[in-house]
């Protein structure tokens, strides 16, 4: 991702904190005396990682009262080089990444005086302004100066006055405003700019002052020509599409020569080692993997002796997998992280149900884009995970361009936020071994609800996650270990980017935890309660999906709870009470707006997808995407039903619509949101839009119908 993207996560952010101490304050008049910066990686301080340098201005003299503020004196620089020898090296220092300063617009006016005094080429870097910032975090401070932030802040403001340890304190100060800014909506580059350049005042006081504009973004070129082009096939397609089928295993007492000779008979470059029952599936995590490879090497140690081997002394354990219906890219970085050509297909339980290969990935390129999924598998800490979550956008604007519909990015996004949300499990998991919790006390689940199991996020998204265990009572010792854990995943998740849920739809939350008794419990009163205003948020449970620990306790409680709905009209009837399709459309077919723009989350988009649901409840449809399960209904009433194909048209044109205005909104500093603006729409996307929001009208009525139909 590019270090000065607009998108890039605050909370990760790669950029150089900047500071200058000069002859005076007037930049069209002082020289620079001391320059200095420090890095940040990842949105950490690298102390190490400086830059501190003293400069003589050349046929001047330094004032005595600004001697007095920063200590120094002409003595002090009579040996030090010229701006001109300096400047290459802290250039390099620079080495493109965003600058941060406090009143970071003075620096940058003296650095450009500088490069015109020494005839140097001078290119404006992106910048913040830590003032600025602050400003944004803290409306009602007295005051913004250095020691006035630091104090607020509890920061230590050591080395006043000297560039290096200015810069140093300003980093301290820009990493300790990064969770206020996210209180207030604020958590990406681009939207921190926006915010500065609403401070106009202050914006105009500087210029005034001869400062350089403290906030000025890049301007975006155009996508076509700036993004790399890449084969998207690997974003078009699962795993299931390519895989081979069955999995080949040895037992672990198989010769070695037996295996080689099974992988020469079926034409593969490797067996997997276990001994499956009979008819069953294996998981991955208690198989291993032998190759030709590893053939190759044992016989290169022992020579023929080594087909004599069992094949358990030469496979690997555990199998490396990757689920079958994860995407292509998917397997790209996997295999690109763990240098390895081989990798079993699992299903949402853990077992094996397939092979892949690196030559079946042959001809399959993606371009950089395939390592978001790795860098967010591996990440080992929030800001790793930030700074990997921070590319989707980038990713889904790559997809746009190379001509994926709304609802492909859809099931991409859903896909890395399942990750996501799987990734942050495994660091809460650390965070409660350091804190002295121990292990889990029993296997679980975490869940995705919603649009993330449906396969249908989009970039304005939170979180909707819960967690299933194996046994334990409400508030027992089990439960209260997982209330911490969903405590931690849901901070995790809220730090990176995902913001919590308003509606309390979180695994921290006592009503979204408990064991598989306590579940089947809860689905029943939900089944048997005939009050709307009780099964507030219910109805998204049946959108389930595991993305760590043990997938099947997921999968029953799952079964059980659409066993528990099939037939039940009334239950099903009750998810849609509520739900009212507004009249977005004026008489003669122009859109009803709110200041240019409109909701189609509102103006049709919930209530398509509340609708689905309860038709799959209603008859035991356990697809989970919107388009699968109006087809499955379809199938099911045996008829032609050509309002319900025209519903599943309608969600992928509010899905093309809401994605390109998200991508661009992002781009512009604005947070994503589900409203469309009508004015950028061209006239063929305007006739779509208008389809769309006619066939979402007869939503209540054909949902009744069919709900009571047979």
């Amino acid at each position: 991702m590019d270090r000065t993207a607009g998108g890039a996560s605050l909370l990760s952010l790669d950029a150089v904190v900047i500071d200058t101490e000069t002859t005076g304050l007037d930049p069209r008049k002082a020289r620079v005396i001391e320059l200095a910066g420090v890095r940040l990686l990842a949105g950490k301080l690298i102390a190490e990682d400086r830059f501190r340098q003293l400069l003589r201005p050349a046929n001047e003299t330094i004032p005595a009262e600004t001697t007095r503020i920063h200590g120094i004196a002409d003595a002090a620089v009579a040996g030090a080089p010229l701006f001109a020898e300096v400047w290459p090296g802290f250039e390099t220092f620079l080495d493109g990444f965003l600058v941060i300063g406090h009143t970071v617009g003075f620096d940058l006016a003296m650095l450009k005086r500088e490069c015109d005094l020494a005839g140097l080429p001078w290119s404006r870097p992106r910048t913040l302004d830590t003032r600025l910032l602050a400003q944004i975090a803290a409306p009602e401070l007295a005051g913004y100066t250095l020691e006035k932030l630091a104090d607020w802040l509890g920061i230590d403001a050591a080395d006043r006055h000297s560039a290096l340890g200015d810069a140093v304190t300003t980093a301290r100060i820009f990493v300790a405003l990064v969770p206020k800014l996210r209180e207030h909506g604020i958590r990406t580059v681009a939207e921190a700019e926006r915010a500065c350049r609403a401070l106009t005042a202050v914006l105009d006081d500087q210029v005034r002052s001869g400062w350089i504009e403290a906030v000025d973004a890049t301007a975006r070129v155009d996508a076509e020509q700036t993004l790399k082009r890449f084969d998207s096939y690997a974003f078009r397609h699962r795993i299931r599409d390519i895989m081979r089928t069955p999995a080949i295993f040895v037992p672990p007492d198989a010769m070695v020569g037996e295996a080689l000779a099974r992988m020469t008979d079926e034409r593969i470059s490797a067996v997997y080692v276990g001994r499956p029952e009979p008819g069953q599936e294996m998981r991955a995590v208690e198989a291993g993997i032998a190759t030709e490879r590893d053939v190759l090497r044992a016989i290169a140690r022992l020579g023929a002796a080594a087909l004599q081997r069992s094949v358990a002394e030469i496979m690997n354990k555990p199998l490396a997998s990757v689920p079958a219906d994860a995407f292509v890219y998917r397997a790209i970085g996997r295999m690109n992280r763990l240098k390895t050509r081989h990798l079993g297909v699992v299903d949402e339980a853990g077992y094996v149900v397939g092979a892949l290969s690196a030559r079946d990935l042959l001809r399959l390129r993606a371009g950089d884009a395939v390592s978001l999924g790795d860098e967010i598998d591996c990440a080992d800490d929030a800001h790793a995970l930030a700074a990997a979550w921070a590319k989707l956008p980038r990713v889904a604007e790559m997809l746009l361009t190379e001509g994926l519909s709304g609802r492909d990015i859809a099931e991409i996004i859903s896909r890395e936020l399942g990750a996501l949300s799987r990734q942050a499990a495994v660091i809460a998991e650390r965070r409660m071994r350091e804190n002295g919790r121990g292990e889990p006390p029993c296997r679980y689940a975490l869940l995705v609800l919603g649009s993330a199991g449906r396969g249908e996020s989009l970039l304005a998204m939170d979180q909707d996650n819960a967690l299933i265990f194996a046994q334990g009572e409400p508030d027992g010792e089990g439960d209260r270990w997982f209330a911490a854990f969903g405590t931690h995943i849901a901070d995790i998740l809220h730090e990176v980017g995902v913001p919590y849920c308003k509606g309390g739809v979180m695994a921290k939350n006592a009503p979204w935890r408990g064991s598989v008794a306590t579940w089947q419990e809860r689905i029943d009163k939900w089944i048997m309660r005939s009050r709307p205003a009780d099964l507030l948020s219910v109805d998204i449970f049946f959108d389930l999906r595991a993305v760590h620990g043990d997938g099947t306790l997921a999968a029953s409680v799952r079964q059980a709870a659409f066993a528990a709905a099939e037939g039940q009209v009334a239950f099903a009837k009750l998810l849609v009470e509520d739900i009212s399709i507004p009249a977005s459309l004026k008489l003669l077919g122009g859109f009803r707006t709110v200041a240019g723009r409109i909701d189609l989350k509102a103006a049709g988009l919930f209530g398509l997808v509340a609708a689905a649901r309860a038709l799959a409840i209603r008859y035991h449809v356990i697809e989970r995407s919107t388009p699968a399960r109006l087809a499955a209904v379809k199938a099911q009433i045996k008829l032609s039903a050509g309002d319900l194909d025209a519903l599943a048209e309608a969600q992928g044109v509010f899905f093309d619509l809401i994605v390109s205005q998200q991508i661009e909104d992002i781009a512009l500093g604005i947070p994503p949101s589900n409203a469309v603006s009508v004015k950028r729409l061209s006239a063929r996307d305007r006739d779509r839009l208008r389809g769309a929001l006619q066939a979402v009208t007869i939503i209540d009525d054909l949902t009744r119908d069919l709900l009571f139909k047979g």
